[in-house]
């Protein structure tokens, strides 16, 4: 089983190079799963209902959140209609949408994907390690491949989160910073982890905004609108081969296409 997960899609670059480039992607590499963050599809910031049909429709089986998932109103009953768009699932209680899910395939092994909100530097919301540990006592035993999207800010927190699931899940990779790390590896007890899969949108910018406004931002200290840059765009992100007997990662290295 081939696995490709995306790191976050930002604005319409980000978008257009998933329009017009991952089915051959899919063809070329032989994907049988490709997994996306896309909570910054729409503008920058936040995704809407139909940019997020597109991205599905697209050929991204899975969709996952962060911190900025609710910020179009219309996504709200999208999240709690469609069970292939995932937002973090340690937000409190009374929050739409689902926050982990598994999948039955036909004719192929079940899998689950877990998406998660880190706390540094981040939102106020509910413990993601106690949060993933409810969430590891529900899975089916059946369901041996477990993917988690942990979107947080600090690496720390990150490369604690992979190693506290070691052994119990298959892959926790890393979102939020858009900067892709170096650091792609299977721990001790089998987890594979990136502790971040960079970004799927303008390679030449800021994090996905246009340099030139982040910088005066930084310049002046004052108020400044940023806009996703006009750059041409890249997909980064984590590729991986898994056992799909045992749900174990074989392989997993960090990944850019152009």
């Amino acid at each position: 089983m081939r696995v490709l997960f995306l790191g976050d899609i930002v604005g319409r670059p980000g978008r257009s190079i998933v329009f017009e480039r991952l089915r051959q992607v899919r063809r070329d590499f032989r994907l049988d799963l490709v997994v996306a963050n896309g909570e910054n599809a729409s503008g920058g910031i936040g995704i809407a209902a139909k940019v997020a049909r597109q991205l599905l429709d697209a050929g991204i089986d899975v969709l996952t959140g962060g911190n900025h998932t609710f910020r179009h109103k219309d996504i709200h009953p999208f999240l709690a209609a469609e069970p292939r768009m995932l937002r973090p699932a340690n937000y409190p209680a009374g929050a739409p949408g689902h926050g982990w899910q598994v999948f039955r395939p036909s004719g192929r092994e079940p899998f689950a994907v877990i998406n998660l909100l880190g706390r540094v530097f981040m939102d106020a919301v509910d413990c993601p390690f106690r949060a993933a540990d409810a969430i590891l006592a529900e899975l089916p035993a059946d369901v041996r491949f477990r993917l988690v999207d942990f979107h947080a800010e600090a690496t720390s927190e990150k490369r604690a989160m992979a190693y506290y699931l070691d052994g119990r899940v298959s892959a926790v990779l890393g979102t939020h910073t858009h900067v892709q790390t170096n650091d792609a590896q299977i721990l001790p007890r089998g987890t594979a982890s990136l502790t971040d899969c960079g970004m799927t949108g303008p390679a030449a910018s800021a994090i996905g905004m246009d340099t030139e406004e982040v910088i005066a931002r930084y310049l002046t200290a004052l108020p400044v609108r940023f806009a996703v840059a006009k750059t041409p765009p890249e997909m980064q992100g984590a590729l991986m081969d898994i056992d799909a007997a045992t749900g174990k990662v074989v392989t997993i290295a960090a990944w850019r296409h152009p």
